[in-house]
C-alpha cells in the first residue's frame, strides 16, 4: 500500500504543471526519504540532464548536498 501511495502521489506530481518549475529539495523528494531518486527527478528535464554529474556518489539518488550543487 505504501508503494503505490508513493507510485500515485510520483504520477500527481509529474502530471502537474508545477512539476516542471519544482526546483525545491523537499517538492521533488516526493516519498521524503531524504534523497531524490531518478524517478522523482523526472518531472524536471533540466535535473534529469544534470543528475549523473550531479550524483557524485554514483549511488543513483541526490542528497540534499548533491542537489544544492544544481
Amino acid at each position: 500500500m505504501k508503494t503505490l501511495n508513493k507510485t500515485l502521489a510520483l504520477i500527481a506530481l509529474a502530471s502537474s504543471s508545477a512539476a516542471f518549475a519544482a526546483t525545491d529539495f523537499d517538492t521533488l523528494d516526493v516519498d521524503g526519504n531524504g534523497v531524490i531518486s531518478q524517478s522523482e527527478a523526472s518531472v524536471d528535464a533540466k535535473l534529469m540532464s544534470q543528475f549523473s554529474e550531479l550524483d557524485t556518489d554514483g549511488n543513483g539518488e541526490l542528497s540534499k548536498q548533491e542537489f544544492s550543487e544544481a
